[in-house]
């Protein structure tokens, strides 16, 4: 009952910061799991599939833009990960987040590994469901605020979407808190 977990989307510019947790079946293994970025987009949605059918429980969370604009992106992501964990419908005996610190009050033992998600497989799969559906949500978005480029970058500070953020200001589902889109707010 060990749950990994990760995030995918604090960088960003614009969309939410989403975060996996997974409890994978030990008789019913995944293969190919690792970092999500190490993996093609076709395979990160055939693992995504994967996944999902063969875990024993997995989560996935969300904190929105005008979540991480009031609590700031790092007590975001930690909210997203408690809401993916809260989400599986079991509590695992230990929890293993990708990366060097925890958040506060989680339901069992927990510990921080930097570059889990290549050295553990729940951490990989919590990647991989991560990184899929912010890509998917960020298509969403693209449809909905269209000009920005965000099907192409997801969100992230391309040249592309700096030029976007000059000419159209920011959107509803930009980060306000960030200083690029900041700047381009008050420039307009």
């Amino acid at each position: 009952m060990i749950c990994g977990i990760d995030e995918a989307g604090r960088g960003p510019w614009a969309g939410p910061v989403t975060a996996g947790a997974v409890i994978l079946d030990p008789d019913n293994p995944v293969g190919g799991l690792t970092d999500s970025k190490k993996l093609s987009e076709a395979r990160r949605e055939a693992l995504y599939c994967e996944i999902k059918a063969k875990a024993l429980a997995y989560g996935i969370g969300w904190a929105s833009p005008v979540e991480i604009d009031q609590l700031n992106i790092r007590e975001a992501t930690f909210l997203a990960m408690k809401r993916a964990i809260a989400i599986m419908g079991l509590v695992p005996s230990e929890i293993l987040v990708d990366g060097n610190c925890l958040p506060q009050a989680l339901p069992c033992p927990a510990n921080a590994i930097i570059k889990g998600d290549l050295s553990e497989p729940a951490i990989s799969a919590a990647s991989v469901l991560a990184k899929v559906a912010r890509d998917r949500a960020m298509v969403e978005l693209a449809n909905r605020f269209p000009g920005y480029g965000l099907r192409r970058h997801k969100g992230y500070g391309t040249p592309q979407h700096a030029e976007a953020l000059d000419m159209l200001g920011p959107s509803g589902c930009h980060r306000m808190s960030f200083a690029p889109v900041r700047r381009a707010a008050h420039a307009a």
